[in-house]
This record gives structure tokens, sequence and C-alpha cells, in this order.
């Protein structure tokens, strides 16, 4: 098997696309998992925990874009496959979070090389993230693994992606804005209420309860900060 074996996530409504691709990552050593549907893709992430996401953008469910941020909320390596050409739907995928953006039809010896660098990207990405620790608290970012006094605790997909993001920036603010563009996605950038419900779910799962002595501050009207120490 290839050193470079990793678990595939091929996420495209098309049977005879996912066979292609099945077989040909498949031959390269890929371990494969395929989803029909968004519904299908999210059970997928949360279940299978894919290295990388294949991703086509026409889904029978749920237009694929709003997919992207969930998806790289996993910390999964993300190449978008689909028949989509334009360049401002290019643009958007990349900048919601996408690593690269392939049309159909494709080559597969080209998705095979975008694969290849989208994979050192995501081992130089997870290389460079940093441990954590706050108190009773540690956040180990490569893993992604919460702990409180040694024990782990599960947050939400959202919650783990607003304590990542400031544990990103310990010590400064990050705007609201910046939060949700990075949880939630773009056009999300004015529900604050999103990031309080956030909160309040952290501090139930890591905290005593005394929000003066929080491990999250608030800055009103401008973003929270991660306090270390």
């Amino acid at each position: 098997m290839s050193s470079l074996a990793t678990r595939v996530l091929v996420v495209d409504d098309e049977p005879a696309i996912r066979r292609l691709l099945r077989g040909s990552l498949a031959r390269a050593g890929h371990e494969v998992i395929e989803a029909a549907d968004a519904r299908a893709a999210l059970a997928a992430l949360a279940i299978d925990k894919p290295d990388l996401v294949l991703l086509d953008l026409g889904l029978p469910d749920r237009d694929g874009l709003e997919l992207i941020p969930l998806v790289k909320a996993t910390g999964a390596a993300l190449l978008i496959v689909s028949a989509r050409d334009a360049t401002d739907e290019k643009v958007a995928a990349l900048d919601l979070g996408a690593d690269d953006y392939v049309t159909k039809p494709f080559d597969t010896d080209e998705v095979h090389a975008r694969i290849r660098v989208a994979l050192r990207t995501r081992l130089n990405r997870v290389a460079e993230e940093p441990v954590v620790q706050v108190g009773a608290v540690t956040v180990d970012l490569a893993a992604r693994r919460v702990l409180r006094d040694g024990v782990e605790v599960h947050l939400t997909p959202k919650e783990y992606g607003f304590l990542a993001q400031l544990c990103r920036h310990p010590g400064r603010v990050v705007s609201h804005a910046a939060l949700l563009r990075a949880v939630w996605g773009a056009g999300h950038e004015h529900d604050v209420e999103y990031l309080r419900v956030a909160v309040r779910g952290v501090r139930r799962k890591l905290e005593d309860g005394d929000v003066e002595a929080s491990m999250i501050r608030n800055e009103p009207g401008v973003g929270y900060r991660l306090i270390t120490a």
C-alpha cells in the first residue's frame, strides 16, 4: 500500500463518477468512502473522519458550497470536483476554504496530482498546530482533542471550531465576523447568536460556571478572547 494511503470521502450524486474515482483511488492505495448526497456526506464526516474529501457542488439535497466550512472544520483536506466552471463559483469555493478546484470532465492523473498537493498541505498544517493549555483544559489542535483534567470532553463540531479559532490566536481578540466566517461560513458574519450558543456550550462543558474566571472573555461588540494566563 502507498505510503500516502489515506481515507478519502467521495461526495457525488453520479454513480458513474463515484465508481470511476473509487477504482482510481483504490488502485493508488487509498481507502474510499462514498456519499451520494449532503446528508450522507455529513454522516461520513462524523463517523469515518476522512483525511480528504472530493466534493461535487451539485448535490440533490444541498448546495455543495454550504458543506465547505463543515468539511474544513473537521481538518480534512478538500478538493472540489464539479461541472460548475464559472469563475465566480471557483472563487467562492476557494474563499470558503477549499484547497483546490477541478472541473468535470477531469483527467484522473490530474486529480491524483492535486490530491497529493492537498494532502501535503494538510500534513504541514497539522504539524504546525499547537497544543494549548488553559488551566485544567488542554486543546490539542493537531489531534482535534479537548481534555479537562486529563479526561476527553466531547464538543460539537461548531463548539470545537469556535474554540479552535480562539486557540490559534491566544490572548488576542478574534472578531465576531472572523469567527463566524471560519466556523459557519460566508454569509453568516452577522449571526452573532450562533457564537453565544457556542460559548455557552464550551463553558458548560469545560468550566465550573464562574464567568469571571472564564477562559473565554467576551469583548462586547467586537469578539472573543482566549485567556491563557
